[in-house]
Order: C-alpha cells, then structure tokens, then sequence
C-alpha cells in the first residue's frame, strides 16, 4: 500500500510539467464524449452483480481529488466522465496520454512510428491491478475505479486505437483529429464526429464544454445501442474479462475499415458512411458496457 501511494504521489509531482506540455500540445484525443460513456456506464451499471454493484457505489462515494469534480459524478453514470472532467486540472494532466493507443498504419507506404507507451492498455491493467489488490489504499482504488469506468469506455471507440500517418503527417493525424471533415456546413474534426456517436448520442446542455446530459436522456440511447447487439454474442468473449489488447485490436480494425473509410479534409460523410458508422458506435457502447460489467463482476464476484 505505501509503494502504491508514493507512485500516485510520484505522478501527481510531474503533474505541472507534463500539463504544460499537453496544454501545448494540439488535438489531444480524449474520448467518446460524455453522453457516449454514460451509455456504456448505464448498459454496465445494470448488468453488476450485487456485490459488484455495492463495492463500486462504495468506492465513488469517496472524495478523492479534486472533490469539486468528483463531488458531481458519484454515482456510477456520471462517474464515466469523470476522467475528462479533471483533464484540465492541475495535477491530473498526466493521465491524458492513457485515454489511447494509437496504433498506426499507412495507406502510402509512410515509416510506422513505434507504439507509444504508457497507454489505454497498459493504464486498464494497473488500474485493474489495484482494484483487484485487497490491501490497496480505499482512494487509490476509488481513483482506479473512476479510471477503469471511463476507459473500458475508450478503448470501444475505434479513433482510440488508431492514427493514420502519411508523408504529410509522417507522427499519425492523431486518431482523426487532424482530418477535418464537413458536417451541415460545420469544419468537425474526424474524431469529435465519433466521439458523438455520428452526432446521435446525447448531448449537453448550455454551459461548459463537455457538459454532461442529463440522466434521463441516457436510459433511452442505452437501449438503442443494446437493439440488436445483444450480450449473448460470442465475440464478446465475456468469460476473458481483461483482454485488452483484443478490444484494442477490435476497434483498430473498425478504425480502418469504418471510420476512416473515404475520410480525408473537405470530404462531407455520406448517408451511408453515416449510417454504417452509427451501426458500428451504437456496437461499441453496447459491447464497451457489457464487458465493463463482466470486468468488474469478475473482481467482486
């Protein structure tokens, strides 16, 4: 326990620096936005298993830093934004770069960049480490919680996994938020449109950026997403609840096969790039909060 609260004090004291950086940093990927990991929270949150369900209630009930953020995500649903909520705060900056993997590929032949680490992958098993440690400090593992919630979330979105490089952008264009496409007229940038599940998924209200919908609104997109993706499907694999590297890789292939499919600057998504794409989002939510439940039901059986 004293080695694992000296490495969350260790990475709260970079935290300047590595803010200053991201802050100087353009397009940092950050995820579904909040309506989407609501939706995945809310399809999990039912499927908990008592204990699980008590644990987890337990744990956010707690007033890790920074409470003015976690004072508002208590519960399990809003709890999903959480690690966005705090990406601009100081001291929290550092846990930017874990909400990806950009896997890279090349469509001209472009040198590869390596795999950057750390990343979602990686970030998913310590956290997972410390919620299964029963000797773990109650915060750092209502911190690890809080973490494991959002990027179960994540890594379900295919612009997580994957960056396309090209010799105009020989590091990656960041998971599409550098391909600015056109949307009623509006410059989006590739990964913001996914982000909103293809503009379907519930938005904020007036007031901050990222605001988060209201709850009422999430129950009803949670089950549009379900419709048709049932949790009996045996690609879910539910049984192998910490094979991150398999979703990661899923949503890889999605990226390449769906999200990136004839999307370059200027171009407008077509009817049917817009449907195919809202299949695949509704997918992904549905799939992300099915084994969000099964991961956290295997650690509080």
């Amino acid at each position: 326990m004293k080695n694992e609260i000296n490495h969350r004090q260790f990475r709260r004291g970079i935290a300047i620096a590595v803010t200053f950086l991201i802050l100087c940093t353009p397009s940092i990927s950050l995820g579904w936005g909040p309506g989407g990991h609501m939706i995945v929270a809310s399809i999990a949150f039912n499927r908990l298993n008592p204990n699980a369900k008590a644990k987890a209630q337990a744990l956010l009930a707690l007033p890790i830093e920074p409470t003015d953020k976690t004072n508002k995500t208590k519960d399990f649903v809003n709890a999903a934004h959480w690690a966005d909520d705090i990406r601009d705060v100081a001291g929290f900056g550092q846990f930017a770069d874990l909400h990806f993997i950009d896997t890279s590929f090349s469509n001209d032949g472009t040198t590869l960049p390596a795999l950057p680490t750390p990343n979602i992958v990686t970030a998913l098993q310590e956290n997972v480490a410390i919620l299964k440690n029963p000797g773990s400090d109650q915060n750092a593992q209502a911190e690890a919680l809080r973490f494991v919630i959002h990027f179960v979330g994540d890594i379900h979105q295919p612009l997580h996994c994957a960056t396309r490089v090209s010799r105009a952008l020989p590091q990656g264009d960041e998971g599409g938020n550098k391909v600015i496409i056109k949307v009623a007229g509006k410059s989006v940038k590739l990964h913001s449109y996914w982000d909103g599940g293809i503009g379907a998924f519930p938005r904020g209200g007036p007031g901050p950026a990222f605001a988060p919908p209201t709850l009422g609104t999430i129950g009803p997109a949670a089950a549009k997403a379900i419709k048709g993706n049932p949790a009996t499907e045996p690609k879910l694999k539910l049984d192998d609840p910490t094979n991150f590297d398999a979703w990661a890789a899923e949503s890889f292939a999605l990226a390449k096969s769906t999200a990136y499919k004839g999307m370059k600057n200027g171009v407008t998504p077509s009817a049917a790039y817009n449907a195919n794409a809202l299949k695949v989002a509704r997918q992904r939510v549905a799939w992300g909060g099915y084994r969000l439940a099964a991961l956290l039901n295997s650690i509080w059986p």
